[in-house]
């Protein structure tokens, strides 16, 4: 399994950016699948997921402003995020995650994930 993240880069505060995340050897309609992100010297946080079903979920910090979407055809995943902030500032990665009511998953290997950049 490949995970391919793209889509980030600079921004400032309040503006908005798209991610994506390509997945070869995994067909994401078939997986719950969602975006973390890390920050240096913190763990990877989950920040959005997507079940097989397209339900979604959000972290806190993130709802209202981030949209999780997946383009079955394309096998692609997508990752929208609206008024940025400093606190958005990480290295974003896509995977499998955790099915609503559990905590943990065997995630597959991590791609390269896409940096993001909020500051003024």
């Amino acid at each position: 399994v490949q995970f391919v993240e793209s889509g980030g880069g600079a921004v400032q505060p309040g503006e908005s950016l798209k991610l994506s995340c390509t997945a070869s050897g995994l067909v994401l309609s078939t997986n719950v699948v969602g975006w973390y992100r890390q920050v240096p010297g913190k763990q990877r946080e989950l920040v959005a997921r997507i079940t097989r079903g397209g339900i979604t979920h959000y972290a806190d910090a993130v709802k209202g402003r981030f949209t999780i979407s997946r383009d079955n055809a394309a096998n692609t995943l997508f990752l929208e995020m609206n008024s940025l902030g400093a606190e958005d500032t990480a290295v974003y990665y896509c995977n499998k995650a955790p099915a609503p009511g559990f905590t943990t998953i065997r995630a597959e290997a991590w791609g390269q994930g896409t940096q993001v950049t909020v500051s003024s």
